[in-house]
C-alpha cells in the first residue's frame, strides 16, 4: 500500500488500481505503462517535478507522450522561469523514486498543476507511487485530492 493509494482511500474517492511487470530497462516509463495498461498514451499522465525561479519545487501532471513546457508551468504558478528539479529534490519532497512519483501522497504537499487535457477523460491512469503500479482515477478527483488547478502544460500548446 502505497502513500499515493493511502490519500485516494482517506479521501473517499473512487479509483482503481492496475499493476503490471515493470521492466527497468524500458526507455520511458510512461509509454510502457501505457502499452502493458493496454491504454492509449494520451490516458496515462506521468508526474514531473519542476522548480520554479530556482526555489519552489512544483508538479505538473501531463499525458506520457508529450513534453512539458517549461514556460507554460512557470506561468501557471506565476514563476518567471521553471526547470526539472534535480533527481535528490525530488525524491527527498515527494518520498517517491523518480520513474514511480505519484501526484497523491506526497511527503510535502507541492502545489500541482494537471494539463487540461486530463478533463477530456472520464477516468486518466497516473503513478500509484511505485513503478509497475497505477492509479485509474476521474480527473476531478485526482484534482481535488491533490489540491490540483487544470491548466495547459504542453509544449505546443497542449489540449
Amino acid at each position: 500500500m502505497t502513500p499515493g493509494i493511502l490519500a485516494a482511500k482517506k479521501a473517499g474517492v473512487p479509483f482503481t488500481v492496475h499493476e503490471y511487470d515493470h521492466d527497468p530497462s524500458a526507455p520511458s516509463f510512461g509509454m510502457e505503462a501505457a502499452e502493458k495498461l493496454g491504454v492509449p498514451p494520451e490516458r496515462v499522465f506521468k508526474t514531473l517535478v519542476v522548480r520554479l525561479d530556482g526555489r519552489e519545487l512544483a508538479v505538473a501532471v501531463i499525458p506520457v507522450n508529450s513534453m512539458l513546457s517549461m514556460k507554460a508551468a512557470a506561468k501557471a504558478a506565476g514563476a518567471k522561469k521553471a526547470e526539472m528539479a534535480p533527481q535528490a529534490d525530488v525524491e527527498r519532497s515527494t518520498g517517491y523514486v523518480l520513474g514511480g512519483v505519484s501526484p497523491l501522497g506526497q511527503k510535502k504537499r507541492l502545489r500541482t498543476f494537471i494539463d487540461v487535457s486530463a478533463e477530456g477523460f472520464e477516468t486518466i491512469f497516473v503513478s500509484a507511487g511505485k513503478r509497475g503500479l497505477d492509479m485509474e482515477i476521474a480527473p476531478c478527483d485526482l484534482a481535488a485530492v491533490c489540491g490540483g488547478t487544470f491548466v495547459s502544460l504542453q509544449d505546443g500548446g497542449g489540449a
